[in-house]
């Protein structure tokens, strides 16, 4: 059923007139362009447009296909009216490489898709949002033909049948007005080079799994670009797909089943890498966070610990492994050097520990703070699954994105680490320290981009060995293990007034709402990482003073662990400083910074083993952060033989104290003494006899770091 002259006649005045009041100074200056080859969208908002006119909405509904080639004429036509009129010199070919790409659907469910549409869709125009997992070269399209009637001589014009994956099929008899009937037709371009072509390129899009419901796998589809669109997007890309649902077939063949498959022409498409991270970044969520820092101005890592309390706060304490994951999500700041080489700013991490200690928590509730980030497992992971895989489909082959790409500029938490094959786990190096993976299979020779942090969690062979080194523990071979920038082991020991705590806050307490005790909500941590995203703190002089004379002390340390100590150590203290600094909303990186990089990297460096008998695991969060960072301020700098820096650092500290006594504040909520309210979002217990376990294990960890740092310094 085709629209009536009236109908095109109505949707043409409306939509003129829009392009008159909105896109007058756009198609102006897109004619300007002196490059008759260049396809250029003008962006067509359907709100706006529908609003104008209701009846417009319908006929579109209805007559997808009719109306958006309605559209591209009334767009030539306007374009050269508007030149003509201007004084340009803009030819009809050059007013042919206008296109209307619509966006700005109403959501509903008739227009706005976060899954695959259905057979039941077939000819209505959608939005479908997913994730690019495969993309073809792009090719050269003839998609129209002129052919001659052998009888009448009448040339007449045929377009490629989309349906029939563009095959020409000519009329079955002569189109002459007069009606020859002939149905002996020659193509006139036949043996010599196509007269008219257009860019053309597949893709294959996915739904995204976090938006399925349970159980659901996810499912994919083909969508086909053209012109501009060509190229638009990458594997791995977050996608919004405009256009019609159609449905195509090879050729007819006597004795053979037809396939039939579903595809999605697109007129538009738009890449949401930074559209969601852009939405909850509103001035008001900015202003928030601002008064949020403006309270604890006089206290800034109480600050900082509460937001580590809404960090994961399912798991109990465990300071140190929240304070590292909340480093690896901020990461630093990537640098390019004068030769142009660039040294990654991304942060990797690897949790190793006993079974039930809480590594899997950390990587699910990380992968759902980023806004891409990929969740997988060693077991069964190849390295074509974690990198790029080529597929062969249709007689072509093509290239898969695996886990790493499609987690670009975003995180990859990978559980059983060590499952891994070792063949498979060579793959990654690349990915992981130049943050690119070099492809060379089926005569396709390119480069991808991997820049992500990874978050691997891996459990040791049997029960953990603290005598034995770390790559003994988890087989893993020195070169990856060189490539985290942080290795925390996790011990199960067995401690009573620990798991009288852990038995408290599982069984009795589970039903307390997080929001009760002041704990982030979920949305607005995610906007929270994606705000300190945007800045680039830069190294002060103290801080580059201190992660220096702790590389350079660790290098000489009779027992240092050669796959750790490597000039990598260097650029991950500088990573984690700077991360440190983002976590706590600065634009310098302080001294402050520095210490809780060099704490947690000795923590790291150390691997759990050689802290006596403190475990990272039991370490909790301080009932007073600010006398906790002085006595860790007070170690680390007097075994690093930096006097003036710390008697620096003490004086800011008693300003600060002698501030908050005059300005007192109760942001920072301490946890009740009654042991039967233990919070979930509280991850200390200030019972006398409890709350004295928690501080003292925080304690004696510092003090074990100051033993080791003494006894090489001397």
């Amino acid at each position: 059923m085709l629209m009536s002259p009236d109908q095109e006649a109505l949707i043409g005045r409306v939509f003129e007139t829009y392009l008159t009041d909105h896109h007058h100074g756009d198609i102006l200056q897109l004619i300007a362009d002196t490059n008759e080859e260049t396809h250029r969208p003008v962006v067509v908002n359907a709100m706006t447009l529908f609003e104008a006119n209701m009846e417009v909405g319908d006929y579109f509904n209805a007559y997808p296909h009719d109306v958006l080639a309605l559209f591209d004429k009334v767009l030539h036509r306007t374009a050269l009216e508007l030149s003509c009129c201007g004084g340009e010199k803009t030819t009809e070919r050059m007013t042919h490489t206008l296109h209307a790409r619509i966006t700005g659907l109403p959501v509903c469910p008739e227009l706005t898709r976060d899954t695959i549409p259905r057979s039941r869709d077939i000819g209505h125009f959608l939005s479908v949002t997913g994730t690019v997992i495969r993309t073809s070269v792009a090719k050269v399209l003839e998609y129209e033909r002129d052919y001659m009637c052998t009888k009448c001589r009448h040339v007449f014009t045929v377009q490629a049948d989309f349906d029939q994956f563009y095959v020409f099929v000519p009329p079955v008899v002569c189109p002459h007005p007069d009606g020859c009937n002939s149905f002996k037709f020659s193509c006139l371009s036949g043996g010599s080079e196509p007269a008219a072509c257009r860019d053309f390129q597949e893709i294959k899009i996915q739904e995204q799994v976090q938006r399925l419901s349970v159980g659901s796998i996810p499912r994919a589809i083909l969508v086909v670009l053209e012109d501009d669109l060509v190229d638009g997007c990458k594997s791995g890309d977050d996608v919004t797909v405009y256009g019609v649902l159609c449905q195509r077939w090879k050729p007819f063949y006597d004795g053979t089943r037809c396939d039939v498959e579903l595809v999605l022409k697109a007129n538009n498409i738009e890449v949401n890498n930074h559209h969601a991270a852009a939405a909850r970044l509103t001035k008001d969520v900015q202003e928030e966070f601002e008064d949020f820092w403006n309270n604890y101005k006089h206290d800034p890592i109480a600050g900082g610990n509460q937001i580590l309390l809404s960090l994961c706060p399912q798991v109990f304490g465990m300071f140190v492994i929240k304070l590292a994951v909340a480093m690896v999500l901020a990461g630093g700041v990537q640098r390019v050097d004068s030769s142009g080489t660039k040294i990654r700013g991304e942060c990797h991490m690897l949790l190793v520990g006993d079974p039930g200690t809480g590594k899997s928590q950390f990587l699910k509730y990380a992968a759902k703070i980023m806004p891409r980030s990929v969740l997988t497992a060693g077991i069964g992971s190849t390295s074509a699954g974690l990198t790029v895989a080529a597929v062969k489909d249709g007689g072509e082959w093509h290239l898969e994105a695996g886990a790493l790409v499609l987690s670009d500029g975003g995180l990859c938490c990978i559980d059983e680490f060590n499952n891994i094959k070792e063949h498979d786990r060579i793959s990654i190096h690349e990915a992981m320290e130049q943050q690119s993976i070099s492809v060379a299979k089926a005569g396709m020779v390119c480069k991808l981009n991997t820049r992500t942090s990874i978050l691997a969690a891996a459990n040791p062979k049997g029960q953990y060995d603290p005598n034995e080194p770390l790559s003994v523990n988890v087989a893993l071979a020195s070169p990856l293990l060189s490539r985290f920038d942080l290795v925390l082991v996790l011990l199960d020991t067995r401690n009573a007034e620990w798991d009288n705590v852990i038995s408290s806050f599982i069984l009795e307490d589970r039903g307390l709402p997080a929001e009760s005790a002041g704990v982030w909500s979920m949305e607005k941590m995610k906007a929270y990482f994606s705000l300190i995203k945007r800045l680039q703190p830069q190294l002060s002089e103290e801080a580059n003073i201190i992660l220096t004379r702790y590389y350079q002390l660790q290098r000489r340390s009779d027992g240092r662990n050669p796959a750790r100590t490597t000039i990598r150590m260097l650029e991950s203290l500088s990573r984690l400083a700077e991360a440190h600094a983002r976590l706590m909303y600065r634009q310098t990186v302080t001294v402050e910074d520095a210490v809780m990089a060099v704490s947690v990297m000795e923590c790291s460096m150390q691997g759990g083993a050689l802290l006596g008998n403190v475990n990272a695991l039991l370490t909790s969060f301080p009932d007073d952060p600010g006398q906790q960072y002085q006595i860790q301020c007070q170690i680390l700098l007097e075994g690093l033989n930096l006097p003036l820096l710390l008697q620096k650092e003490t004086d800011r500290q008693t300003r600060l104290k002698s501030n908050t006594s005059e300005a007192p504040t109760d942001q920072y909520q301490h946890q009740p003494g009654d042991t039967n309210s233990i919070n979930k979002t509280h991850c200390h217990d200030t019972t006398s006899n409890k709350s004295d376990v928690t501080l003292d294990s925080s304690l004696d960890w510092f003090h074990s770091i100051t033993s080791s740092l003494s006894t090489d310094a001397e």
